[in-house]
This record gives structure tokens, C-alpha cells and sequence, in this order.
């Protein structure tokens, strides 16, 4: 016996990718829903060898449905998912408005899979940020050996963290380049993507810093340790897909960087890639299509006591949205739902 699951938001990057997994993954389907807005009705999408037809959000009844993936934005999350919630299906979100609620737990099954537990408080699961999702992986078996003191990362994130209308931009600013009449104006993001690297993304707040760096902050905190002092810079990037992290790690206690690749080497969801040659490491473009948390560069830091240095790239539409929605619903239906 399967479960009744409907994907929301289905014609998005990250909804589409969600069918995709879904479907690799055998995930147990009796009935599957593809749901998005009305101006998206009967768009095509598929699901394995099947065709789904989107049908209408609005009004759409969740009774008897048991997982509701959701891949829209954060206002439209707020009208929806308490509606499907209270008919009895739980919702993973893939949106940030659940994220820093106490009574919602933030899950990265190979870091805190036993705070599951805890959908029952609203019928919701908050699926963490992309580039919070890929650190804390690496992260979280380092910490159970030696652990964290200071986390100081700067991530290197591609434009498809924005959306579609970023990886448009990115590809006809790039034509445009090239071809003389043909240059393209920013409009997704402040300045030009193409051949650029942008130090900002999401909103900038008093402090300085922006809501993406402080996200990764509350996130780390709450999946990991809220004693781990963590701060951020994040960084846009003309890659398509694929985001890369620049990681440094102290910690309270000396971990030699041959132990610490073998304790990732042992870690799920971690595939380390890391030899010392030209090559011997994964980049963006290595990553893409794969369920794996990539670690190259394990070295020691030497500026500081106890400290590592290491290189971390995923595959932010799989870990760090879709894959690790669909694994957060195999572990709800491991240890809850019980059915499949």
C-alpha cells in the first residue's frame, strides 16, 4: 500500500525536479497530484513514464491525501499549506516561512532524523535552505567527533537557486556578450550576472549582513547545534546549477584532517573526492543530476588551533530543495506513516 501525494508548485525548477526524484527514487505512489496556480492549469509534467496535467491549487481538496510537497513561494505557502495541514496531510515545505517556527521541525534526514517526531505539533515539515542543506551534512559527523566551535563559510551559489527567470538571464546576458545588438539588461538580479560574481543575495538587513547569510546562521543552529557560533558570506555565481562552499571549522577539540576524511568518507549522503592534483577535486558542474554532498580539500587550518578547511558542492535542485524533500517523506513513512 502506497501513499497519495500531491506536489505543489509542480512547473517550478524545484517541483519538477521533486516528480523527478520521486519517480527515481520508487518512492510508494497509489495516486500522485501535480498542483500549481491557474495560470499554470494543464501544463504538462512528468512523473516516470506518466504525463501528469497540472490542476488548480485553489480550492483543491487535500482530504485523504497523506504528503503534500510544496515548491511555491512563501505567501502562497502561508494560504495553502495550513489548508492541506488541517485536512490531514502533512506538508513539507520547501519555502523558508516554516523554517525558524519552533513548533516545526527543520530536517535533514542524515543530520536529525529523530525530529520527525515533532510534524505532528502542525502537519508540517520545513525543508532547510540549499545552501544550509549541503553544509550541515558535512558538517554534522565532524561535530559528533570533535565538536564545533566556529563554522566561517563563503558559498559560491548558482542562479538557479533564483528561479528560472535567473538561469534565462544568465544565459541571454552570456549571448549578449557575443553578439553586438544583443546585450541584455539586469533585471532578476542587481547587476550583471553573466562573466560577475554578486555579493549579495536575498535581502540586506541592519547588521549588514543579508537574510541568506543569517538563514544559514539559524538553520545550522537549529538542524546541528544552537552552541555553534556560524557566520556567512554568500555569493551568486554564473554557474547554472550546482552550489560550492568555501568551509572553515574550528574546533574544541584536535581533529587530524586524515581522520576527518575518513569520518566523512563513512558519513551518509558524503562522497569525498580529494586528491592533491589538478582535478582531483568536484566543482559545479561535476555535481549536477547527483544525490551526493561532495567534499574536496579536506586540509588543516593553520591560523587557527583545532581547525579544517574543506570544499563542499551539491546539487542545490536535488540536496538542497527536492532530494531532500522526498527523503524527509521516506523517513516520515519509515518511522510514521508506515505504509509502502
Amino acid at each position: 500500500m502506497g501513499y497519495r501525494v500531491a506536489v505543489v508548485g509542480a512547473t517550478g525548477n524545484v517541483g519538477r525536479e521533486m516528480l523527478n526524484i520521486l519517480a527515481e527514487r520508487e518512492f510508494p505512489v497509489d495516486e500522485i497530484v501535480a498542483l500549481a496556480s491557474r495560470k499554470s492549469l494543464g501544463t504538462e509534467c512528468s512523473f516516470g513514464e506518466k504525463t501528469l496535467r497540472t490542476l488548480d491549487l485553489e480550492g483543491f481538496d487535500f482530504t485523504g491525501w497523506d504528503i503534500a510537497f510544496f515548491a511555491i513561494g512563501s505567501d502562497a505557502t502561508k494560504k495553502y499549506a495550513p489548508v492541506a495541514a488541517k485536512a490531514g496531510c502533512v506538508v513539507i515545505d520547501n519555502s523558508s516561512l516554516y523554517r525558524y517556527d519552533p513548533e516545526v521541525p527543520l530536517i535533514v534526514p542524515e543530520v536529525n532524523p529523530d525530529a520527525v517526531e515533532g510534524f505532528a505539533r502542525k502537519h508540517i515539515i520545513a525543508n532547510p535552505n540549499c545552501s544550509t542543506a549541503q553544509m550541515v551534512v558535512a558538517l554534522k559527523p565532524l561535530h559528533d567527533r570533535a565538536r564545533i566551535k566556529r563554522v566561517v563559510v563563503a558559498t559560491y551559489q548558482s542562479v538557479s537557486g533564483t528561479g528560472k527567470e535567473a538561469m534565462d538571464e544568465l544565459w541571454n546576458q552570456t549571448k549578449g556578450i557575443y553578439v553586438p545588438g544583443q546585450e541584455v539588461e539586469p533585471k532578476v538580479y542587481p547587476k550583471q550576472i553573466a562573466f560577475n560574481v554578486i555579493p549579495h543575495i536575498d535581502s540586506f538587513m541592519e547588521d549588514g549582513f543579508t537574510r541568506e547569510e543569517w538563514k544559514m546562521v539559524a538553520e545550522t543552529k537549529k538542524i546541528v547545534d544552537p552552541a555553534i557560533k556560524v557566520v556567512a558570506t554568500c555569493v551568486r555565481v554564473p554557474v547554472f546549477v550546482g552550489h560550492s562552499e568555501a568551509v572553515s571549522v574550528e574546533f574544541e577539540d584536535f581533529l587530524d584532517e586524515e581522520e576527518a576524511r575518513e569520518i566523512l568518507r563513512e558519513a551518509p549522503g558524503v562522497l569525498v573526492v580529494d586528491k592533491r592534483e589538478p582535478g582531483g577535486y568536484i566543482t559545479p558542474i561535476d555535481c549536477v543530476g547527483e544525490y551526493a554532498t561532495y567534499v574536496s580539500r579536506i586540509r588543516q587550518d593553520p591560523t587557527v588551533d583545532n581547525g579544517l578547511l574543506f570544499w563542499v558542492v551539491s546539487d542545490n535542485l536535488r540536496k538542497g530543495a527536492a532530494l531532500n524533500a522526498v527523503q524527509i517523506a521516506e523517513l516520515l513513512g519509515r518511522r510514521v506513516l508506515k505504509k509502502g
